[in-house]
């Protein structure tokens, strides 16, 4: 079996890059990720390049790989165009990884970057809209919104609810499902958010780097109840990227910082019905990635979660497995997945605090969980990690995401 490292990792800080283009973004994670590995753009023989908006947002549509890399320098090279939702930047790494086990190269570049901010947000709309079966809405929304039946925001929390993507509805419906059946409660919510904002305060190229307690949380304004703002993640510009390579060229990078990757597993979704969360298409992918890693959940000492909202990594704990299905609001509120705690998740601050954009989320996580297993991350630092996860969804359908990645990680 072909042994796959990461050996260089770069990230731009995620926010607001109105000065950026797409090209400066790429340059900047590029740039860092091979002076991170001791590379050059000479060693690179193929790149995967994920990015979800600069269509829809720019005009520039099937190339935008090749031109934003070539911009940089990289000629010749074959680089491929990835576009799988907010799944795309670990789809990307998932490719690359791919690519080096076949034997088709020995040092590969996985890249995501998307630019949200722009001043046409019809137009930002449309990014989001559109990562569903966009032929039938109205039975989608109609079948989604049933889940939440039952369960009814308190009197003294209906406030008006502010402008939001239609995926937070979405999630709060999702949300209320399981506090109908789990007895969830809004604080075990809050308290994710309060500690993924408190993680943020230790990461400097987070998005927001704001403590917030969980009586904050709950007196920001309302989004969608049961979710207040600070629970819900931003858009965002920025990009992310990582060199690998295999065994064999290894020596070339030095090994002393060179993070292994044990498993790269894609899935997409099925059609389970709500009452069978056991076939989550996340849960699916975990069990996977944990039989060829050759481990369990008890193994993982950090992870990194796609929390889009405080309820996706509630629910994400419990597909990975760190808790039973239906106890990630107890995991949450007694602090387990809190730096210090069982299991540390989203020490990065997450996507609540971290940002959102879209084609650079997955490999953002890639990242945070290298630094994390170099013992790089400072006062975020998760104690004596040496074997890491990441679970990155994407899109919805049915009742869940339409694709996910679980990577799992080891020093």
């Amino acid at each position: 079996m072909t042994k796959i490292y990461v050996v260089g990792v770069g990230m731009t800080p995620f926010g607001r890059h109105a000065d950026k283009s797409v090209k400066d973004l790429t340059r900047a994670a590029v740039a860092d990720a091979l002076a991170d590995a001791g590379a050059t753009m000479s060693d690179v023989q193929s790149a995967f390049f994920a990015n979800t908006s600069q269509g829809a947002l720019e005009g520039q549509f099937m190339v935008g790989g090749q031109i934003a890399l070539r911009a940089m320098g990289f000629e010749s090279i074959p680089i491929t165009n990835v576009e799988n939702a907010c799944a795309s930047g670990s789809t990307a790494f998932h490719l690359a990884c791919a690519y080096l086990k076949a034997g088709m190269a020995e040092v590969t570049l996985a890249v995501g970057v998307d630019k949200l901010f722009h001043p046409d947000k019809s137009k930002v709309a449309t990014v989001f809209d559109g990562a569903w079966d966009v032929h039938d809405v109205p039975n989608i929304v109609h079948t989604l919104m049933e889940l939440g039946t039952g369960v009814e925001a308190p009197p003294d929390r209906l406030e008006p609810a502010g402008p939001r993507s239609v995926f937070m509805d979405v999630y709060a419906a999702l949300a209320k499902s399981h506090m109908r059946r789990y007895g969830t409660t809004e604080r075990q919510l809050a308290a994710v958010s309060a500690k993924n904002h408190r993680h943020s305060v230790f990461n400097a190229r987070s998005q927001y780097q704001m403590d917030m307690s969980i009586d904050d949380v709950l007196a920001a304004r309302m989004i969608s109840w049961p979710f207040t703002l600070p629970m819900c993640s931003p858009i965002s510009d920025g990009a992310a990227a990582a060199i690998l390579c295999t065994e064999s060229a290894l020596a070339r990078f030095g090994s002393n910082r060179a993070i292994e990757v044990l498993s790269s597993v894609l899935c997409s979704g099925s059609d389970r019905s709500a009452d069978e969360p056991e076939q989550h298409l996340c849960r699916t992918a975990a069990l996977r990635a944990y039989e060829q890693a050759g481990l369990g959940p008890r193994d993982i000492g950090v992870a990194e979660v796609h929390d889009a909202s405080a309820f996706a990594e509630l629910v994400q704990t419990e597909n990975l497995g760190f808790c039973e299905i239906g106890q990630g609001g107890w995991l949450a509120e007694r602090g387990m997945t809190s730096l210090g705690g069982r299991i540390p998740v989203n020490p990065s601050g997450g996507l609540e605090s971290k940002g959102h954009p879209i084609g650079a989320t997955g490999l953002g996580q890639i990242f945070e969980l290298v630094g994390q297993l170099r013992g790089e991350a400072g006062r975020r630092q998760a104690a004596g990690a040496r074997i890491a996860l990441a679970e990155n969804g994407g899109g919805f359908h049915g009742i869940e995401e339409a694709a996910a990645t679980i990577t799992i990680l080891a020093r």
